[in-house]
């Protein structure tokens, strides 16, 4: 179920870069039972855990300034009609999918075509061959995740010493 009892995942398997910079971060379970223990659990919590993620970035991204008048999403993700529910509800927003997978190769290949004149600039390229395909829209799991994301804002805090004493202990 949504929030999966309190299953927890800090999902800093390669550190962190949002809202910490933290080379020594370590991804983390936090709040298995025996209930929860099953590879099902796990699997959505790593879900909810990476959607929580980007609520950080959007919250970072949101208090500097910035407006976020869309929330665009691609990739290999995305194409999970369970994670994109999942982000939507985790981060309170409509999601729009769009019709391209090929994120940071298609973007190379726009500023080429920008660059060798086919198009006259970057938003015209997009307008011109980006759309969305399908809208995803927050559901009925919306408040659990506003239970639990405080809970998952407080992993980082918590761990951070025993993250680097792990990142000592294992150079």
């Amino acid at each position: 179920p949504a929030g999966c009892e309190g299953l927890l995942f800090a999902p800093y398997l390669a550190g962190e870069r949002n809202p910490y910079f933290d080379p020594q971060a370590r991804g983390a379970f936090v709040g298995a039972t025996l209930r929860t223990s099953s590879r099902d659990w796990f699997a959505r919590a790593v879900l909810e855990g990476v959607s929580y993620g980007f609520k950080d970035l959007m919250t970072l991204l949101e208090s500097s300034g910035a407006p976020i008048n869309e929330v665009r999403v691609m990739g290999g993700g995305t194409k999970s009609d369970l994670w994109r529910q999942i982000l939507s509800d985790v981060v309170g927003r409509s999601l729009h999918r769009v019709n391209n997978d090929e994120g940071p190769a298609f973007g190379a290949a726009l500023l080429a075509m920008v660059g060798t004149n086919q198009y006259q600039s970057v938003p015209e390229a997009c307008a011109a061959t980006i759309q969305t395909t399908d809208e995803t829209t927050p559901g009925a799991n919306v408040d659990t995740y506003k239970k639990y994301y405080p809970m998952y804002r407080s992993l980082y805090p918590a761990l951070k010493q025993t993250f680097a004493d792990v990142a000592a202990a294992t150079g």
